[in-house]
């Protein structure tokens, strides 16, 4: 399918386009626009991409912080889409990852009427009813919600987390266009399409939607809630489904001391070694015991409560591990700390999808090398965050691509790492990691596990005995009425198909303007019909026709660049 029909070319979304491109021009990525032909299918004229200068202060920049800047011009969509691609490392080399952490989601705070008609809006009645104290100016302020303070009828207090205003409608109209252009990557940048473009808008769109919608947010914060009722170190706060819905999260207020604050926390009398080993004990209980963990744990969604109690905030971005995940996850990280080679390859074969030239013999000495980095390293001196950090290099030279949730469980190791080494300089992820990595895989080979799992193997070998019958008769039936069909698809084909397309378009153009010229000569040798000045008025009606074809034929050809 030709990308003209994978583009929303609604009104609204058209203005968004010519809104993005430009601003990808005006910071000097005018030859990447050129690239797409979207020209082509928006009728956007390429001279203000061929032309336009970028001004002197941007050339100075590199292309990563051009791209950042961009992206925060561009508005929240593309600043949730940065942030997204920082914990890709496979799409993206480490100088992209590094600058777009530095993606800031803090724009300027909505009006108070705004906000009160939202409240309005999402629970049915207005604050001034609902609570009994509401505060005027926002403590927090990003591209989805801004953050109030208040107190319910009742005496607690809270906070309010509100969806901004139109922001559905913006992030809406936002990935029409980003799924438009994913497309035609895929169709024009043959080097960028290997890393799946729509894919990862598509995800992208799942993501933010799930993280726009606060009642999937508060049944988040409960799941975790229960997950870790029994822990005396960790809180999480409560949620008011009274005053919850889609628009609107209402939330027990927790006051505390960011973990950041040192000298607070020092003042204060808290034990910062312990601090971060609980937070440590805490983000791993949550990935290797029930595999859904807070996937944003920097240091500002951290507090620290009287007793040294942690209270993590914020679940609009959290990772999932099903069993299977969580089974490889558990191989994989045995095979890191045992410094297995054989073992890693086996897990990076079985979890990753690997591309058609993968290359196993540079692999296994690539991995070779990283683990003699390490060989001689005792354990308690290993840095999580260094060692993923290489080891995801490795997996990104060779495009070996990993479920989501792995990089971002991988993201935010390493800054669960860095919070705890700002707590104590001799902390250790690793040193926390192995004993948890070690019970999880002896739990796994005790006969209950054992018999469970065998029981599912063979809940599925009797599924698929049960059907095999049925599948096989269908598929002789096709053969022997002539319906089995194979479908073959060329790939890499559609640029040339939409090149051939658009010459064939320029001869088609070109015959008609010389017929229009011989026609027209041969009307001029006839002294027949309407005259001006002495010459036939259609043979002139012909030339003018042909001449503004003509025009407009070498116009479009010299603005596309092609002669």
């Amino acid at each position: 399918m030709l990308p003209i029909l994978r583009i929303n070319r609604n009104i609204r979304t058209i203005l968004r386009y010519r809104t993005i491109l430009g601003v990808l021009i005006k910071y000097g990525f005018g030859h990447f626009v050129e690239q797409l032909n979207i020209d082509y299918y928006l009728e956007l004229g390429k001279r203000i991409v061929t032309f336009s200068k970028r001004p002197k202060e941007l050339e100075r920049l590199s292309q990563q912080q051009r791209l950042r800047m961009a992206m925060e011009e561009l508005g929240p969509t593309f600043i949730k889409l940065g942030q997204l691609l920082s914990t890709r490392p496979a799409v993206l080399g480490k100088e992209y990852i590094h600058e777009f952490s530095k993606l800031q989601d803090e724009i300027p705070s909505v009006s108070l009427e705004e906000i009160t008609a939202q409240i309005q809006r999402g629970l049915g009645s207005p604050a001034e009813e609902l609570f009994a104290e509401f505060s005027n100016e926002p403590i927090a302020a990003a591209s989805i919600a801004q953050v109030h303070r208040g107190k319910l009828k009742s005496g607690e207090e809270v906070v309010f987390k509100i969806r901004r205003p139109g922001i559905v409608k913006i992030v809406e109209t936002g990935i029409d266009v980003l799924m438009g252009l994913a497309y035609l990557i895929e169709q024009h940048v043959p080097t960028i399409a290997f890393y799946n473009p729509v894919g990862l808008v598509k995800e992208f769109r799942r993501n933010i939607m799930r993280e726009m919608n606060f009642t999937r947010e508060g049944r988040t914060v409960d799941r975790f809630a229960t997950n870790l009722a029994d822990s005396e170190t960790v809180y999480i706060p409560k949620i008011f489904w009274a005053y919850t819905g889609d628009i609107v999260l209402t939330m027990e207020y927790v006051p505390g001391i960011k973990i950041s604050d040192l000298e607070e926390l020092t003042a204060q009398g808290y034990n910062l070694k312990e601090i971060a080993r609980r937070g440590a004990d805490s983000f791993l209980k949550q990935v290797l015991d029930y595999g859904l963990f807070h996937a944003d744990p920097h240091p500002g969604n951290i507090f620290i409560l009287p007793d040294q109690v942690i209270c993590m905030l914020d679940y609009g971005m959290v990772g999932h591990l099903g069993q299977d995940l969580k089974d490889q996850l558990i191989d994989l990280l045995q095979a890191l700390l045992n410094r297995d080679v054989d073992s890693i390859i086996s897990q990076l074969l079985y979890s990753g999808e690997l591309a058609d030239n993968f290359d196993l013999k540079n692999l296994r000495r690539d991995l070779h090398d990283f683990i003699d980095d390490y060989y001689d390293i005792v354990l308690q001196d290993i840095k999580v965050g260094k060692l993923l950090s290489e080891f995801i290099e490795i997996l990104t030279h060779y495009r070996i691509h990993f479920p989501p949730d792995f990089m971002t469980l991988a993201k935010a190791l390493i800054i669960m790492e860095g919070v705890g080494l700002q707590l104590d300089p001799d902390f250790n992820m690793v040193a926390h990691m192995r004993p948890y990595v070690n019970k999880l895989v002896f739990e796994r080979y005790n006969p209950k596990n054992m018999a469970a799992q065998a029981g599912r193997i063979a809940q599925s070998y009797s599924s698929l005995a049960k059907s095999l019958p049925d599948d096989i008769k269908e598929f002789l039936n096709r053969i022997n009425r002539n319906q089995f069909k194979i479908d073959l698809e060329h790939r890499g084909m559609e640029k040339l198909a939409t090149d051939l397309d658009r010459s064939s378009n320029r001869v088609s153009f070109a015959v008609v303007i010389g017929s229009l010229i011989v026609g027209s000569s041969l009307v001029m040798q006839i002294d027949k019909g309407p005259m001006i000045c002495g010459f036939p008025v259609l043979g002139l009606l012909g030339y003018s026709i042909a001449g503004l074809l003509g025009l407009w034929l070498a116009v479009g050809i010299l603005r596309s660049g092609r002669l």
